[in-house]
């Protein structure tokens, strides 16, 4: 006879395996078509940070992180990744991915999905890899038109971690994204503000049940290669990063200021 926990756990498992089994779909469609995209973008991030929460030695107080960050759009959806490499060149070196795929529904109807501020309705998915991370991520996505943004997205998730450094075997939880971009300008100098949030919550099994934790980073850019006649391709500013409950951990917070150089190829 089942408890109600091993029933509980049954329906962790098969939201689980129906997560995977979205998120490889997408993948699959991103992969496959990553060399026939309609537009791309690339860059190379530095940023460098002086006050990170190293609670329990799970950090370090500096860092210097490194990004490589891509996107894609194709015919029927896009494609991000980026992967973050922190204190490169020295013995504190480790790293952080995510790959994240889309598929546009209204692209793959033919119809148009447009309610409301919502511009487009997505199944996406994310897959999470690093240093002690491994995470699937699947849901929906909202594409939303809003005015002067270049882009602004509401994404909703299942989340299920199978391994981290806190706890082994994470049960499945809940994620909501939100990313966008807003060019802007001041009299003639041109910035950028963009940035991510990111909330999750209910990863309540394993060893160490996580706590709900939101991490964010709202970044203020400047076009600097456009005092020299080369726009849209330096940028320097600053990124705020604000985490709660940093990697699950209750109590353990984080706000640093991080100056940051971004070079778009």
């Amino acid at each position: 006879m089942k408890t109600r926990e091993t029933f509980a756990g049954s329906l962790s498992m098969r939201g689980a395996m129906t997560g995977l089994g979205l998120f490889m779909a997408l993948s699959a469609g991103g992969i496959q078509t990553a060399a026939a995209a309609d537009w791309s973008t690339t860059n190379i991030q530095l940023l460098y940070g002086t006050n990170y929460a190293d609670d329990f030695g799970i950090d370090d107080e500096k860092k210097t992180v490194m990004t490589f960050e891509h996107a894609n759009g194709w015919k029927y959806g896009d494609n991000f990744f980026f992967v973050d490499i922190s204190n490169p060149g020295s013995r504190g070196t480790n790293h952080y991915a995510e790959f994240s795929p889309r598929l546009s529904l209204g692209k793959i109807t033919g119809k148009e999905l447009k309610f409301g501020i919502v511009k487009d309705v997505l199944l996406s998915g994310t897959m999470e890899m690093g240093d002690g991370v491994y995470a699937y991520l699947a849901g929906a996505a909202l594409a939303l038109d809003l005015p002067r943004f270049a882009f602004a997205d509401i994404n909703l998730y299942w989340r299920t971690s199978y391994r981290d450094f806190v706890s082994e075997q994470s049960d499945a939880g809940a994620q909501i994204t939100v990313d966008w971009l807003l060019p802007f300008k001041v009299g003639t100098v041109s910035l950028a503000f963009e940035g991510f949030a990111d909330y999750a919550w209910g990863e309540t099994g394993g060893s160490a049940p996580k706590e709900d934790n939101l991490i964010a980073g709202p970044r203020l850019l400047v076009d600097v290669g456009e005092f020299w006649g080369a726009p849209n391709h330096l940028q320097a500013g600053i990124e705020y990063q604000i985490w709660r409950n940093k990697f699950g951990i209750d109590g353990v917070d984080e706000d640093v200021a991080q100056a940051m150089v971004k070079w778009t190829f």
